[in-house]
């Protein structure tokens, strides 16, 4: 009998927050007077979210696949990168077996839309919302994230895949 094997990822990810940008957090949208900036949507947790896949499956980073310096992907919708990402590992086998993830935001308060971000992740990987996490966290007013000058965010993802099917 075979073991399945598994791969662990982690991805972070840092935007500035500006005004005239609509806010953009695991592909959903969120009513706040500052967004952030960025070359595509800036979406802080589908960048980090792609990076965890793309590291666990030892395929690099999210710059070295959509570079910023690239105009095609200039104001692209960050669920591409993340779809492309998933499609990639699952081309060698893997597939997402969970997701932790951690938004770092002084403002707006994060806990009424964390089960809505929860869901769009679990639909654009195509798992069950039950084995996607999400937590909020503020700067507690220090720092970058406290003084409201940026957002990070931060997630961990578990691939797995049988032996038996490699």
């Amino acid at each position: 009998m075979s073991l399945p094997e598994f791969r662990v990822g982690l991805g972070h990810d840092r935007h500035r927050l500006v005004a005239g940008r609509p806010l953009v957090l695991g592909g959903v949208s969120i009513d706040y007077e500052f967004g952030l900036d960025g070359h595509s949507d800036a979406d802080v947790l589908l960048h980090a979210l792609t990076d965890a896949i793309l590291g666990a499956a030892g395929l690099g980073d999210i710059g070295e696949w959509f570079p910023n310096t690239d105009p095609q992907w200039a104001g692209v919708d960050s669920k591409v990168f993340l779809k492309a990402a998933v499609k990639a590992v699952g081309e060698r086998g893997w597939e997402v077996v969970n997701v932790d993830c951690t938004i770092h935001a002084e403002r707006p308060k994060l806990s009424p839309h964390k089960r809505l971000i929860a869901a769009s992740i679990a639909e654009q990987l195509g798992i069950a919302e039950d084995r996607v996490n999400v937590k909020a966290k503020t700067g507690e007013k220090v720092g970058p994230i406290g003084r409201l000058e940026a957002m990070d965010a931060d997630a961990v993802v578990l691939l797995g895949r049988s032996t038996a099917n490699v």
